[in-house]
């Protein structure tokens, strides 16, 4: 049995289908871990969740930023943006049997081939392991239950940008959930900063990506934290992790990381691009 981590998607399921074809995935054997953002911009969104579902227990995914967008949308919360491409989703006969199935996608999974962990956007400095895991159940537990149409309601927006274990209410879920879904940086006090999307190389002073930022505890927690998110940071890897959104949506790739093998192995297909990045 192989296992493997793909990035973001962006329902772009042509690309998802070459990609799994290039690395000879079986589906009676192998297993697949998507990093989130399985719909949001992309051409094919109901397709996408469909062909994804299918696979049952084969595949797994983490809700990325704009999975939980797309959540709020179908309750009612949210608004479609310009630049969305969730009607075919919302206008599908079986659009309320794939949305359930979108709300019940985990924020935080450990994957025990290679020892990886894997979540959508990062880990940010205040947290080790295990406080991402309690953290992790915690706003899935809000996301899956009957609170969740106030929850998605009360989401949008930065603020609180720095953790605190007392944090209560929304607050205390919008922090969780924007840290798992939406960081890129952190400041040298560890909080977040949403300001800037682009490179490390071209960041304002004080914005360190999440997986650098002070007091960061991957490099010693014996694991490695798998994320997609990023699209201007490509794949890139280091101590304790590793980063795979290559801006499928974008003309870039779609990328797949082997996990159970003596080293770490990419595999990646061109996409044509859908769009043109913001």
């Amino acid at each position: 049995m192989a296992e493997y981590a793909i990035g973001d998607v962006h329902a772009c399921l042509p690309e998802l289908q070459a990609l799994l074809t290039a690395i000879r995935f079986d589906p009676a054997n192998d297993r697949v871990w998507f990093t989130g953002d399985l719909v949001g911009r992309g051409p094919q969104p109901a397709e996408t969740l469909r062909f994804i579902r299918g696979l049952g227990e084969r595949a797994e995914a983490v809700l990325g930023n704009h999975d939980i967008h797309c959540l709020a949308v179908a309750e009612g919360t949210g608004r479609q943006r310009k630049d969305d491409n969730l009607a075919p989703l919302l206008k599908a006969e079986d659009r309320a049997t794939l949305i359930d199935w979108l709300r019940q996608r985990p924020l935080l999974c450990d994957i025990s081939a290679g020892a990886h962990t894997l979540v959508h956007a990062g880990i940010p400095p205040q947290w080790d392991l295990d406080d991402a895991r309690r953290l992790a159940r915690e706003a899935e537990a809000l996301l899956r239950g009957p609170d969740c149409p106030q929850l998605l309601a009360h989401l949008y927006g930065n603020d609180p940008d720095r953790w605190q274990e007392d944090l209560t209410g929304w607050d205390r879920a919008r922090f969780i959930i924007n840290a798992f879904t939406r960081m890129r940086y952190c400041g040298a006090d560890g909080r977040l900063r949403f300001q800037h999307n682009g490179p490390p190389e071209a960041a304002p002073a004080d914005h360190y990506p999440w997986y650098e930022a002070p007091g960061q505890h991957l490099a010693d927690s014996g694991r490695t934290v798998i994320a997609g998110h990023w699209s201007r940071l490509g794949q890139r890897s280091g101590p304790g992790y590793v980063t795979l959104d290559t801006g499928c949506l974008w003309g870039g790739a779609l990328t797949a990381l082997r996990l159970d093998g003596p080293k770490p192995v990419f595999t990646q297909v061109a996409c044509p691009g859908n769009l043109r990045p913001a």
